[in-house]
């Protein structure tokens, strides 16, 4: 349904959709195998250099289930916690709050670490103070893609550096340059106040 809706929205036809599904169903059975080696072979996937936070939830729940240890206690605690989130989300809805409270969006936050975890605050708070400056539609659409283009560079980059590592086995070919380190925060600033300047930009 969302696809289609999506579509509609577009301009598409059902059928051209289908024919479009069909090619990147068999575009991802052809590449996807290949990039997972890739990956796998120089970060391995689940480690702390490529975590894998969702599948590795998965995976100690169905060990849980399959083995009868999984710890109730905790998924106990953790459907009141979502409990008492789903009420104080509609507090906020009955109130007529702009700050709101998606259990799933908290859940997601419990569950990842923390080095994703503060992008994603940062992105949202970034977000927030946008619109509260009366932004324009199109500034925010701007910063929607803007930071949807970060993700899928971040992920491309990822496999561009496996690469070298992948072909020759050696996990220790990027050069390191000592007195650099102050790049990193500075690269990160600017990045924050670029997104935050495409959002608020008139």
């Amino acid at each position: 349904m969302q696809d289609l809706k999506t579509g509609q929205l577009v301009g598409a036809t059902p059928w051209k959709q289908q024919v479009m599904q069909i090619v990147g169903t068999l575009s991802a059975a052809i590449v996807l195998g290949l990039v997972l080696d890739i990956l796998h072979t120089a970060y391995t996937i689940g480690s702390p250099t490529l975590s894998a936070p969702q599948a590795t939830l998965m995976k100690s729940v169905a060990d849980g289930v399959f083995s009868d240890n999984l710890p109730w206690n905790f998924v106990a605690i953790g459907a009141l916690i979502g409990i008492v989130i789903i009420l104080i989300d509609i507090r906020q809805e009955m109130v007529g709050a702009d700050f709101r409270v998606p259990v799933l969006a908290v859940a997601v936050g419990i569950y990842l670490p923390i080095e994703l975890s503060v992008p994603i605050f940062i992105g949202g708070m970034i977000n927030h103070i946008g619109q509260g400056a009366e932004t324009e539609r199109s500034g925010q659409k701007k910063g929607l893609l803007m930071a949807s283009g970060l993700i899928t560079g971040e992920a491309l980059m990822g496999i561009l550096v496996a690469v070298p590592i992948f072909i020759t086995g050696n996990k220790d070919w990027w050069p390191t340059v000592s007195g650099l380190t102050w790049l990193g925060p500075i690269a990160f600033l600017a990045v924050i106040y670029w997104l935050y300047y495409t959002i608020t930009k008139k």
